[in-house]
């Protein structure tokens, strides 16, 4: 049985040189953040550990103490300044890479979840985020439940056994949310070319953000969707509600993020099923599910069909998350596809987003082998089966206008070169 206790008093007992996992997303634990900024002190030598992304977590763990550490693998803002003095550690892996590493440390000294109350059976659950505590939990020197009664019970594939925690502290808290921005009319014409590559009765898998919130909305029309993806957000209820997905389990994911009316609905509705990155993000595994569409987002994607999904100009933006192990399932599923998503140009319309090559100093997360579609509001490049100069032409007819000529001109005297 585990000892009752208190954030506070957890957080008291912290030692310099300690490693202490806490979890992001939407299964971060607010209350016990909270708790650390109180008490900053506590925080001296601490290394931090999680996988915490740049948009959905905001709590600054390196800025808690200047001794405090950490180790991610998703740049942050609050993580920049401390790689030029040692104090952060970021790692470049996916998210295959990121479970395997969290999995190999023996030194984990206390591992926090949030979990609900424990039900009849002595078992709590990680509500809407189960993708990597479960890498962590069995291993770690002192496993903390903190018991949060706001935390709706969720169906998932791993859960908290009451009698493998060590201490467990009762805090009613608010849950962290996501709001999504609205799509704007360039949104949602790329989400009507991607629309066209759907198929009935296809499992998809989508990252987070406006393209992905529209491709959603675009697919109302469709019948016998599932989803099997690392996370989901909120409109994928309208998919639900219309019928396009139905049936138990038709949506399996390691994350949802949304507001707490969300989260609710993910417990309530059994067509949500969640699983830790082991089963959501393993290649082979998806390679078993026939027609996988997997659609992701790029930063730039070359004139070879190269993706930079996290740079821009040499600075990191974030990591490749689980792209890399999406488009390899999808490229060995039966009927499956891999789609890159992107607007033609940046933001500020000052560059394009289709480039002759991709610029030193930035990463490569796609191969140029491994893409099968790219897709920006100007249309379609099918690339599966193209050559080297059919592929470059490809692309550039879905760059924007201005750009095309330039384009053609750097791919006539790269192919000269080669």
């Amino acid at each position: 049985m585990p000892a009752i206790s208190t954030l506070e008093a957890v957080i008291a007992s912290l030692k310099p040189g300690m490693n202490v996992y806490v979890p992001g997303v939407s299964g971060e634990s607010l209350a016990f953040y909270y708790g650390l900024t109180c008490n900053p002190d506590a925080c001296a030598g601490i290394r931090f550990i999680g996988v915490h992304f740049p948009g959905i977590n905001h709590s600054n763990y390196l800025g808690l103490h200047p001794q405090a550490r950490q180790r991610n693998y998703f740049m942050l803002p609050g993580l920049r300044e401390g790689l030029g003095c040692g104090r952060a550690e970021l790692l470049p892996l996916d998210y295959q890479g990121i479970y395997r590493d969290l999995a190999g440390m023996a030194n984990v000294d206390i591992a926090v979840a949030q979990v609900s109350p424990p039900d009849q059976y002595g078992v709590c659950s990680l509500g809407p985020c189960q993708d990597f505590i479960p890498a962590v939990w069995a291993a770690a020197r002192v496993r903390v439940a903190h018991i949060n009664p706001a935390l709706p019970k969720t169906r998932g594939a791993f859960t908290v056994a009451w009698n493998d925690v060590d201490i467990a502290c009762e805090a009613e808290w608010h849950l962290l949310t996501y709001e999504g921005e609205q799509p704007t009319l360039l949104q949602s014409t790329i989400a009507r070319h991607v629309t066209e590559l759907v198929r009935d009765g296809d499992t998809i898998e989508l990252g987070i953000g406006k393209i992905q919130s529209e491709i959603i909305s675009s697919l109302t029309s469709h019948q016998n969707l599932r989803i099997h993806s690392g996370m989901v957000m909120a409109p994928v209820l309208e998919l639900l509600d219309s019928g396009v997905i139905k049936g138990p389990a038709s949506i399996q994911i390691g994350v949802a993020l949304g507001d707490e009316m969300f989260y609710q609905r993910t417990a309530d509705d059994p067509s949500f099923y969640y699983r830790p990155v082991t089963e959501t993000h393993d290649p082979c595994r998806i390679a078993k599910i026939p027609n996988f569409c997997a659609i992701n987002s790029a930063v730039e994607v070359d004139l070879f069909g190269q993706v930079n999904a996290d740079c821009i100009n040499g600075r990191q933006l974030a990591g490749v998350g689980g792209l890399p192990n999406f488009v390899q399932g999808a490229r060995m599923s039966e009927g499956g596809r891999s789609i890159i998503v992107l607007p033609s140009m940046s933001d500020n319309g000052r560059f394009s987003r289709i480039v002759a090559s991709i610029p030193t100093g930035c990463n490569t997360a796609i191969a140029r082998q491994d893409a099968d579609y790219v897709i920006s509001e100007f249309g379609v490049a099918a690339l599966r089966g193209l050559s080297v100069h059919a592929r470059a032409q490809a692309l550039i007819s879905i760059a924007h206008p201005d750009h095309r000529e330039h384009l053609a001109r750097s791919w006539a005297d790269m192919a000269a070169r080669m």
